[in-house]
């Protein structure tokens, strides 16, 4: 009978390292492999970033802040990880195209994208703009399936890859105030599921990640415990059980909750 003992990752959890076919220790199942991760400057992209260089990925980082993105860059290669830094806008085409051909010319072939990167504002339907509209609504879910798209070519080719999207309990629940936010939302909750059974039978997964609200600059946490509010590691920690899943199924969704409501 085999045993092992797991390691400690960052933030105090404990985690059981790869274990390959053959029965012998894999602390890096993601060696030789690309991660593109929008919305990777700060927060949970940041946090994301960390945990799937420590997994031995090489890490393709965008974020429309060119000097945030620099400094985020910096700090992950002092883990000696692998990271392209990209300045992009996911909401403008030319500029997906050209952060997809730079991390395949200058990283390889794109294994797994988290579409990270989201946008929210909050106020009273009747007081929302169709300026906030198109911008929640063309950052959180027409960017996904732009990047998606310019990234799926070489995934159907090469007959594998991983897609994660980054959305929110508030993809299947409501409140007052997050009319727009959660159309965006909803919606990306349609596209994954469809994303995922069109591209199955070209051996790529297509996950979901719902996090409750998170400790972030994202939005404000009037009347909360932010100590008891989810964290951007705990989302990455979601990220990596989708990586690291058995090859002959996928988890198609996963629902973040904090372990006592703040």
């Amino acid at each position: 009978m085999m045993t092992h003992s797991g390691r400690a990752w960052p933030g105090g959890r404990f985690e059981v390292p790869d274990l390959t076919p053959g029965g012998t220790f894999n602390a890096k199942p993601l060696a030789d492999s690309i991660a593109l991760i929008t919305g990777a400057s700060r927060g949970i992209g940041l946090a994301i970033a960390h945990r799937l260089g420590n997994l031995g990925a090489k890490l393709a980082l965008c974020a429309r802040d060119a000097a945030r993105l620099e400094s985020a860059a910096a700090a992950l290669r002092r883990h000696s990880f692998t990271v392209l830094p990209i300045a992009a806008d996911v909401t403008r085409i030319h500029e997906i195209q050209n952060l997809v051909a730079r991390t395949q010319s200058e990283l390889g072939p794109i294994d797994i994208l988290v579409n990270n990167a989201g946008i929210g504002r909050f106020a009273p339907i009747q007081n929302a703009n169709d300026a906030d509209w198109d911008d929640i609504l063309d950052t959180n879910l027409k960017s996904v399936f732009q990047v998606s798209r310019a990234v799926l070519p070489s995934m159907i080719e090469r007959k594998r890859g991983h897609i994660i999207n980054i959305s929110s309990l508030a993809g299947k629940n409501t409140f007052a105030g997050g009319a727009i936010y959660c159309a965006s939302k909803w919606g990306l909750m349609g596209l994954s599921g469809c994303m995922a059974e069109d591209l199955r039978s070209h051996g790529i997964r297509v996950s979901v990640v719902c996090p409750g609200s998170v400790a972030t600059d994202f939005s404000p946490h009037t009347g909360r415990d932010i100590s008891k509010m989810l964290q951007p590691d705990d989302v990455a920690h979601a990220v990596v059980t989708l990586v690291t899943q058995a090859p002959q199924s996928f988890i198609s969704e996963i629902d973040i909750r904090p372990a006592q409501k703040p």
